[in-house]
């Protein structure tokens, strides 16, 4: 399992989680050195680690990871392309098995309105490369206040 938080903090929070329960695990920051970071992804692909937990601007390049076959975003990034981008890492040359994803959305928190600006975004962002829209231009300084939220 890959679990990515954007908070390096929640990462230590759930380090000591999982220190506390015996269950064995990895971690992956910006502060992680560059030949730490392949040894411990292949460590992960190769190993019976259950839990590679990773900040999500450390793991959303160049990984591969299929060693896993579950994915958990703790918390969600405005930018849905970057969970996007962390969740394929799963999805590489020499994945065998299906991935299933989870994203942790509390009702009414700060993180459900980040999955609907995300969703806004998605949605914006089709209209205007599908030609549908004709640009952010023609949106009402309402609806591009609602937009921002």
């Amino acid at each position: 399992m890959l679990l990515f938080s954007q908070f390096t903090s929640m990462l230590a929070l759930l380090e000591e989680d999982l220190k506390a329960e015996g269950i064995p695990y990895y971690i992956l920051t910006g502060s992680t050195s560059k030949e730490k970071r392949i040894q411990l992804v292949h460590q992960f692909n190769e190993g019976d680690v259950p839990v590679f937990l990773i900040s999500l601007k450390a793991g959303g390049n160049g990984l591969n990871l299929t060693g896993a076959d579950v994915v958990i975003h703790y918390d969600p990034w405005w930018n849905l392309a970057a969970q996007n981008q962390a969740t394929d890492r799963t999805h590489r040359i020499g994945q065998t098995r299906q991935v299933t994803v989870y994203r942790l959305i509390l009702k009414g928190t700060i993180e459900e309105r980040i999955l609907r600006l995300q969703e806004e975004k998605k949605d914006l962002a089709d209209q205007i490369l599908s030609g549908e829209s004709a640009s952010l231009a023609s949106l009402s300084q309402e609806e591009l206040l609602e937009l921002l939220g």
